[in-house]
């Protein structure tokens, strides 16, 4: 969402830029779009590393649980 609303506020910014002749807010909009794509591309990463590891993460443990489990099988039957 962060993201978004860089590249929108920067998208507003160099309309302004562009339309009043200046450069400098014209070029800092740019940034500030290219700083929004930035952040996108940081989220989704992070996303798909979560999404990626996060099944891993519960098949561990699942298999923790099921082996626990079996551990107090044995030792009630004993």
């Amino acid at each position: 969402m962060a993201g978004f609303m860089d590249k929108l506020k920067g998208k507003a910014k160099e309309v302004a830029g562009a339309a009043s002749g200046d450069r400098a807010t014209e070029n800092e909009g740019k940034l500030d779009q290219a700083k929004g794509s930035m952040k996108n591309a940081g989220e989704n990463l992070k996303d798909r590393a979560k999404e990626a590891l996060g099944g891993a993460a519960d098949d561990a443990r699942d298999a923790a649980e099921r082996a626990e489990d079996g551990t107090r099988r044995d030792h009630d039957d004993a």
